[in-house]
């Protein structure tokens, strides 16, 4: 059994994407779907052996995945250059989908310098120097879509201050290029994820592993969410059904931004909560099978 996507098997035929941040979490789920409806995936990263196990998975899957490169995104001389080698290997570029981010809980009065800047060329500068080299490299020519993974920045970020801030700016960022490349055909948004059942919690510090399985109870649908569900909205900004769609931001979070309940109105057990979940090789973090969370 393959990947259970929603979309026809050939939505993305003859068109070459590139996943940043293939080769784990969202990523690698996003690039996962794309390769079943028929895409020709360029996967980039910092961990090469990460990539070349979604490569390797993919492949068996019957996908095509047309090469992996290792890169540092923050910087821009290794942004230019991974770009123009893609495009030199593989050809035109149709889409990007940038995924590749990185963060960590810390107090603002804690917070170094060279830890804020850290998390600000992670989520925000890199999305920008790839985004950036795509479009001129390669999607000006002929148009195409690039989908940002942000987070959740709206009522600010309390223990990860950096975060919100890069995340912010990663909004702004989609909604000024869809201005600034629209009339070339290249469409930008932006995906902002709740909290998703996968690993990618399991790095926060144990302490906060009750805090994170419990959260579901600030979500209205009463549960976590799967990659595959985040993965299906991205899937469908990038393909041509979304070809009147840019710079606009898109929650998948179970509406936990507006809350479940207020001081009038207490949540009730859930009950009749659907699922989706066509990630065949999906995985569950850990910390939510130890403390009995929902998915």
């Amino acid at each position: 059994m393959g990947y259970q996507s929603g979309f026809r098997a050939d939505l993305f035929a003859g068109q070459t994407v590139l996943v940043a941040g293939g080769g784990g979490g969202l990523g690698r789920c996003i690039a996962h779907e794309l390769a079943s409806l028929g895409a020709e995936l360029i996967l980039a990263g910092r961990s090469l052996d990460k990539l070349q196990r979604t490569q390797t998975e993919i492949t068996a899957d019957g996908g095509r995945v047309c090469g992996i490169y290792s890169a540092e995104f923050r910087e821009e001389t290794a942004v230019v250059e991974l770009v123009a080698n893609v495009v030199a290997a593989h050809g035109p570029l149709h889409g990007l989908v940038n995924a590749a981010g990185g963060q960590f809980p810390a107090p603002l009065k804690d917070l170094s310098l060279n830890g804020w800047n850290a998390v600000l060329h992670n989520n925000l500068t890199s999305y920008f120097l790839l985004a950036r080299e795509v479009y001129k490299q390669s999607l000006c020519q002929h148009g195409g879509s690039i989908v940002n993974i942000g987070a959740d920045w709206e009522g600010g970020m309390p223990g990860m201050g950096h975060n919100g801030a890069a995340r912010a700016g990663l909004s702004n960022f989609t909604a000024s290029a869809a201005s600034e490349w629209g009339r070339d055909g290249v469409r930008v948004n932006c995906v902002i994820p709740g909290f998703i059942a996968t690993t990618g919690l399991d790095r926060y510090p144990e302490e906060d592993w009750a805090a994170l399985a419990g959260i579901t109870k600030r979500v209205p649908l009463g549960r976590h969410g799967t990659a595959a569900e985040v993965s299906a909205l991205t899937v469908f900004l990038m393909s041509e059904m979304a070809a009147y769609v840019t710079g606009a931001d898109f929650r998948v979070d179970g509406g936990i931004h507006n809350g479940a309940g207020s001081f009038v109105f207490q949540p009730r057990e859930a009950r009749n909560i659907r699922t989706f979940n066509g990630f065949h090789r999906d995985e569950r973090a850990r910390l939510l099978d130890l403390r009995g969370a929902l998915i």
